[in-house]
């Protein structure tokens, strides 16, 4: 079975848009779990544009399932990572200008920031997932850097029409084989949405799945227990 995690940025995306303190991310991580949530998954990015500080301790004490802290290797959020210790820490870039992440870490480049995070968060105990491209050569050096997963990025995949569609199926299936040769665990995620799921979670040896703006897009129109159970019953279906 497909492990689903939920990401609630956008729940605090809503809610920052007002600075004010509705709708609550903690509220929407409960009716995720209630939904069947494997994870629930938070952003806490250097700008602080939607996931606060107080949030990550919010959901650390009240989230029952597994936990996944997504961040930059920016010295000030991992030591919040090393304090609160979720069980998962996914390791992003970032750019103040990008409206949503853009793309996958360059770990192959790494000049050993990379490195140096996962061998903190590894000291604390906390499992490390990279973000990266569907390409081998970065799948590889996440291996040696001794990540214990790594998340595929699956927009160009989203984005992809027609004939093309397959094409960068192809490009996710031959990545992931590398992964599970490494002995990583396979992820994917980015851009995923009820449509388009499908064939990524069918891809051999993928594990977990996190998907979260088409999840609270449509918990706005049927709500967040619902929107999670529908993904979760389409996951469910074709990944017995």
């Amino acid at each position: 079975m497909i492990e689903l995690g939920v990401n609630i940025d956008h729940v605090a995306t809503v809610r920052q848009a007002r600075r004010t303190y509705e709708p609550d991310p903690a509220i929407a991580a409960a009716l995720a779990e209630q939904g069947g949530a494997d994870g629930i998954t938070f952003h806490l990015r250097e700008d602080r544009r939607h996931i606060q500080d107080r949030d990550v301790e919010v959901l650390m004490q009240t989230v029952t399932v597994k936990t996944n802290l997504e961040l930059a290797c920016a010295d000030d959020v991992l030591a919040i990572a090393l304090r609160v210790r979720p069980d998962w820490a996914l390791l992003v870039p970032e750019s103040r200008q990008e409206v949503t992440t853009e793309g996958g870490l360059n770990v192959a480049a790494d000049d050993g920031r990379i490195a140096a995070a996962i061998g903190r968060l590894k000291d604390q105990g906390i499992l490390t997932s990279l973000f990266v491209d569907p390409d081998s050569d970065q799948v590889a050096a996440a291996a040696k850097l001794g990540a214990d997963a790594v998340e595929l990025h699956t927009g160009p995949y989203a984005l992809a029409q027609r004939g093309a569609i397959n094409d960068e199926l192809d490009r996710l299936r031959t990545a992931g084989q590398v992964a599970i040769e490494s002995g990583l665990r396979l992820h994917a995620g980015h851009g995923l949405n009820y449509t388009n799921v499908r064939p990524v979670a069918k891809l051999p040896g993928m594990i977990e799945l996190n998907i979260g703006h088409s999840i609270v897009s449509r918990a706005v129109m049927v709500g967040m227990k619902e929107a999670v159970a529908e993904m979760r019953r389409i996951l469910d279906v074709c990944c017995p």
